[in-house]
């Protein structure tokens, strides 16, 4: 009996130094992410490997986003933070100071051909670089090399996620092309609330016309709008559509003066909740492919 208790008192040691050494990897890394879009990506290569919980919520305009008391206490307990960047989080600056949080935020966008416009007199880069599924794989390859940093445990995990990703990014490419090729160029245009599908456009060559530039932060003028109505009518731009995250009082105005007819709901910068129709980036991307082809093959 006494030799028992001392083989199992000898025991103890080695059984607390054997669950020590027990890999990082036992449990998930706390990721902070921006916006939706970005935080569902995320998961999609981390797996099981990582818990994420995003800034905005759903729905929520990343331009206007108001920061509070609990993003401040998410952010400063994550173990990696990811941001899309190219200024479209012009409040995280504020939210980092608030929160006390010493990392350096991941900018997932490095790395994209961006494409710039002129506004106001200024070039402008165009932060909406996720609606192009290109440009997502470069997120992709940006996210796992900030994972396996932050858990080199688990990188061929982080690994595998990445290239099954890549491979349905490749599959929501040609779903667009197949969907929108066979319309005629001249009939993809569309009137949408703002300057968000550059990169679609970019992509599949289809002219968006909107009335507010890159941000929803900015105002359209009396003339801008004058101007994008005189546009909309010489180029017979048949279809307008609201954004799930932006207010939709002058689109509507707009397409009044035009008579365009409403095409419906797109989700661009925002994930819907989990019963909408759009709770993933791949469901967001494949609806508004739908959404956008039924409506420009009905005009043309």
């Amino acid at each position: 009996m006494m030799l028992r208790r001392l083989l199992l008192t000898a025991a103890l040691p080695l059984a607390f130094a054997a669950s020590s050494a027990l890999p990082a990897s036992a449990e998930q890394l706390k990721v902070v992410a921006s916006f939706t879009v970005l935080a569902d990506v995320v998961k999609q290569v981390g797996g099981d490997h990582v818990k994420v919980s995003s800034l905005v919520p759903p729905n929520g305009d990343p331009h206007e986003f108001e920061p509070t008391p609990a993003n401040a206490k998410s952010l400063k307990a994550a173990d990696v933070v990811f941001v899309s960047g190219e200024g479209l989080e012009g409040w995280m600056d504020r939210l980092i100071t608030a929160s006390g949080y010493k990392g350096t935020p991941v900018t997932v966008s490095e790395g994209v051909s961006l494409r710039t416009m002129e506004e106001d007199g200024k070039t402008i880069t165009d932060p909406h670089v996720w609606n192009s599924p290109a440009n997502v794989k470069v997120w992709v390859k940006n996210i796992q090399t900030a994972l396996a940093k932050a858990d080199p445990a688990d990188a061929a995990a982080f690994q595998s996620g990445a290239e099954a990703y890549n491979k349905k990014l490749d599959m929501l490419d040609a779903y667009a092309h197949e969907k929108l090729d066979k319309i005629p160029e001249d009939r993809r245009k569309v009137l949408t609330s703002h300057d968000a599908f550059g990169y679609f456009g970019r992509d599949y060559k289809v002219t968006f016309l909107a009335p507010l530039g890159i941000s929803t932060e900015s105002e359209a003028s009396a003339a801008d709008v004058s101007k994008l109505i005189e546009q909309i009518k010489t180029e017979k731009v048949k279809t307008y559509f609201f954004e799930n995250s932006n207010d939709p009082r002058l689109v509507k105005q707009i397409a009044k003066a035009t008579s365009a007819t409403p095409g419906g709901e797109l989700y661009v910068e925002a994930l819907s909740p989990a019963k909408g129709p759009a709770p993933t980036y791949e469901k967001m991307f494949r609806y508004n492919v739908d959404q956008l082809a039924a409506a420009m093959a009905k005009s043309s």
